[in-house]
């Protein structure tokens, strides 16, 4: 596998942590895509790699945009806070409240559930719409979401039972976390992508990070598990809320960096409070999690982090505030010959233990 940093600029830049650099090329050189790109932040010193064993492509690789898939979460989930601490909503509303009021619930146990259910994965509903299942396991390819507008989405959730009362129990909900995009955005009166940008995007400066795509050879091309079969660009319909923020690698950064030093930021009330531990499952050795993240323990504090996949992309996102380290990784492939979210782990648990 080739690998290389980022640039020649870059390598001068990032000239002052030769060492943190070669273990990045080592750990790149584990993962079989396309592309690949390992970027770590450590107390304000940034780090990054690229390699991949697919030809060099015109846009450098640290410079395009990649497909975040279920990190996207993380975004919506500042934008639930920003907006609870301009008091435009609370967390604790109802969902029903931000539908409209001609959606038919009849189901007792939909009206139970609140903003902070869908952010946390315990409004009780499934991991996506019924209809969507069959399409899921025949054509794992191909994205169904398309077709999903958010009268169709808004309409599957007024027709599905919970399967359990709102906050009695986790479980990873897409379609929860979709439902948060018509609602906030009925909450401001503003379409879910303006209000992403100007609440969220725009203050942490991230001109590097999108909801759809962006010129050719600004976005990422991904790959099935071959690495040699072309997947088409995403659409995640009216799942954007859920699954639609592209960015690039040092938009990747800032976003940790905002979250490692949420002083330093306008959101710095929001910043804090995605990071609040919200329930955990699963007994001692269980998962805590926060608003968005999720969060275990780790040598100085906790270690939170978020993984997201396309149907032909991966991601992952993590930091531990007691070192100052935060890392991005992307790969332009999925499958067990590039095990992104492992590899990744590892390393910023490594890197967090060695600097806390």
């Amino acid at each position: 596998m080739k690998t290389k940093t980022c640039s020649s600029q870059a390598a001068l830049t990032y000239g002052s942590q030769p060492a943190l650099r070669d273990r990045l090329v080592l750990e790149a050189a584990r993962l079989d895509a396309p592309d690949v790109v390992l970027a770590v932040t450590r107390r304000g010193k940034r780090t990054v790699v690229t390699g991949g064993r697919g030809p060099e492509p015109a846009t450098p690789r640290e410079a395009l945009r990649y497909e975040l898939g279920s990190l996207t979460k993380t975004y919506t989930v500042l934008l639930l806070a920003t907006l609870a601490a301009e008091g435009v909503l609370t967390q604790d509303d109802r969902l029903a409240a931000h539908l409209p009021p001609t959606l038919r619930l009849p189901h007792r146990a939909s009206h139970s559930i609140t903003l902070r259910h869908l952010a946390t994965h315990t409004a009780g509903l499934p991991r996506l719409p019924y209809a969507l299942v069959p399409g899921a396991l025949l054509r794992p390819y191909r994205s169904g979401y398309a077709r999903y507008d958010t009268e169709r989405l808004l309409n599957a959730f007024a027709a599905t039972r919970p399967l359990h009362p709102a906050g009695r129990r986790w479980a990873y909900s897409n379609f929860g976390a979709a439902l948060l995009g018509p609602a906030l955005a009925r909450a401001a009166a503003v379409a879910y992508p303006a209000l992403l940008g100007t609440r969220v995007l725009r203050p942490l400066g991230l001109t590097g990070t999108t909801l759809g795509p962006g010129p050719e050879g600004a976005d990422a091309v991904g790959y099935r598990a071959d690495g040699r079969t072309p997947v088409p660009a995403t659409d995640m319909g009216a799942f954007c809320a859920a699954g639609a923020v592209r960015a690039t690698p040092h938009d990747m950064l800032s976003y940790l960096e905002a979250l490692l030093n949420p002083a330093g930021s306008s959101l710095s009330g929001p910043l804090k409070e995605v990071q609040v531990p919200q329930l955990h499952r699963g007994g001692r050795r269980g998962e805590t999690h926060t608003l968005t993240w999720f969060q275990h323990p780790a040598p100085g504090g906790p270690l939170l982090f978020h993984a997201g996949a396309t149907f032909g992309q991966q991601a992952f996102c993590g930091y531990h505030p007691a070192s100052g380290t935060g890392l991005a990784a992307v790969a332009t492939a999925r499958g067990r010959r590039c095990p992104l979210v492992p590899v990744a782990y590892e390393l910023l648990y490594q890197l967090a233990e060695e600097g806390h």
